[in-house]
């Protein structure tokens, strides 16, 4: 039996309200995998900077933090 025109759009529009939840959520996982990231890489570097001799610490950059995180997911996603 097939729908009627009220009945399909009813159903067309169920299905894109559907795919912009799924959507919103898929972004919000992005964000919050992205930033557990960040603050793993963050956590790395500084436990490595605390175990080094002064004379051999360097300093914690945000650019090295980036830069960490984006290593910690291309090694995940690989």
């Amino acid at each position: 039996m097939a729908l009627t025109d009220e009945q399909q759009q009813d159903v067309d529009r169920q299905n894109a309200i559907e795919d912009n939840r799924s959507a919103n959520v898929a972004a919000q996982e992005l964000k919050r995998t992205r930033l557990e990231t960040l603050r793993m890489a963050k956590d790395v570097l500084v436990e490595n900077r605390r175990t080094q001799s002064a004379s051999d610490a360097t300093e914690i950059t945000s650019s090295g933090i980036t830069t960490l995180a984006a290593d910690l997911n291309n090694y995940i996603n690989s």
